[in-house]
């Protein structure tokens, strides 16, 4: 979320004359350095050089950056070395000075006119962009005793929330954790999310196993699109669950790309059972298969959405994102004590592989700390160390 909170401001200090935001503040410069320059050329050139056509960009460049007040000040200026006595500023006649005011004084008009559109606007998207944080809020660094980083980057421009969504709870027993993807992308699918994170945050406390929490969310999927008969909603998630009694990982997924658990430089994909996506009414009455996972010191689970492992080169070849990390381990391997840093070295890999990623793309890095005299084989039903 704060990636891509940065990413639109950059975006918006680039193309500010576009967008109709604030201008940087660079902007602000050119009106008086302009101004300085030609009455330096005029009094270091013969009086016969006629500039007059150029302090009439004055105003119009201040009205660009300045408020009403300054720009009338830079206007009023060029006015006065006009009709100055003794400075020569060329030979501008009555006509040439009457429309250099009148064009000053528009600038003015001009100027109060964008000082309150980009007032308005800056309040729009404060609201707008407290409206999204409130769907989806910054990911805390520790929740209970797992560790947490992630990185999302929305498809739609200049969106802060797309059609992905993540969220890491507290829980009675442990900590559970949902990244999934609904149906499309952009402000479209907020509303959905909306729908599945409060789902899942209730889901987290009231429900014992994952299977129920995923029956939850398919639940509300399915209410939701109750009232449509045309409505095709859904989507793909995948659950984890940290408990407080044991090192070990409890993984359920409908329809959603597995996790990977890091091991060192060893990256091996989960075999979690692929379940049905959320909303097609299946997860009450067939829940997803769960798979529990023995942890060791230092594992990190990694899990993400299909933008990651659907993106593609120039031939149309997916991501191979087991490979590539498996070869930034190799050659970097204290990325696994900066799981930030190791989220932002994938997407960098994803984006130079792929030129452009048009889908959104949520990535989460999961750093349990060991469970003092817990066992990784508490759980019946454990995958051995080979089987995932």
């Amino acid at each position: 979320m704060i990636r891509a909170a940065a990413r639109r401001r950059d975006a918006e200090q680039r193309d500010w004359l576009l967008r109709g935001t604030p201008p940087p503040p660079w902007v602000r410069w050119p009106p008086p350095l302009l101004l300085l320059a030609i009455v330096l050329i005029q009094l270091v050139t013969p009086k016969t050089v006629d500039l007059s056509f150029l302090v009439a960009a004055v105003p119009p460049l201040a009205a660009l950056s300045y408020g009403p007040a300054a720009t009338a000040v830079l206007g009023g200026g060029v006015v006065m070395l006009l009709s100055l006595p003794g400075f020569g500023l060329g030979h501008p006649g009555t006509s040439d000075e009457l429309t250099i005011s009148f064009i000053a004084l528009l600038s003015v008009l001009f100027a109060w006119v964008r000082s309150r559109r980009e007032a308005q606007l800056v309040t729009v998207r404060t609201v707008a962009e407290a409206a999204q944080f409130a769907v989806l809020p910054p990911l805390s660094e520790r929740v209970g005793r797992v560790g947490c980083a992630g990185l999302y980057e929305a498809a739609q421009h200049e969106s802060l929330v797309g059609g992905d969504f993540f969220d890491v709870r507290r829980g009675p027993t442990g900590v559970r954790a949902v990244i999934g993807d609904v149906q499309g992308h952009g402000l479209a699918a907020v509303g959905t999310v909306a729908a599945l994170l409060g789902a899942f945050r209730e889901a987290v406390l009231d429900k014992p196993g994952l299977e129920g929490v995923a029956a939850r969310l398919d639940r509300r999927l399915v209410v939701d699109s109750a009232g449509d008969e045309h409505a095709e909603l859904f989507a793909t998630a995948v659950l984890l669950e940290f408990p407080d009694d044991s090192s070990v990982v409890r993984v359920v997924s409908c329809g959603h790309p597995p996790p990977l658990l890091l091991r060192g430089s060893e990256v091996t994909e989960l075999a979690v059972p692929a379940g049905a996506p959320l909303g097609l009414g299946l997860a009450g009455l067939a829940p997803p298969e769960q798979l529990t996972v023995p942890l060791l010191a230092g594992d990190l689970l990694l899990a993400l959405t299909d933008g990651v492992s659907e993106a593609r080169d120039a031939t149309g070849t997916f991501y191979p994102l087991p490979d590539r990390l498996t070869a930034m381990l190799k050659a970097d391997l204290s990325l696994l004590d900066t799981p930030q840093a190791l989220t932002e070295r994938v997407w960098s890999d994803v984006v130079g592989y792929a030129g452009s990623v048009r889908d959104d793309v949520t990535m989460m890095v999961f750093v349990p700390d060991p469970v003092r005299g817990g066992g990784g084989q508490a759980d019946s039903g454990c995958a051995a160390p080979g089987d995932f």
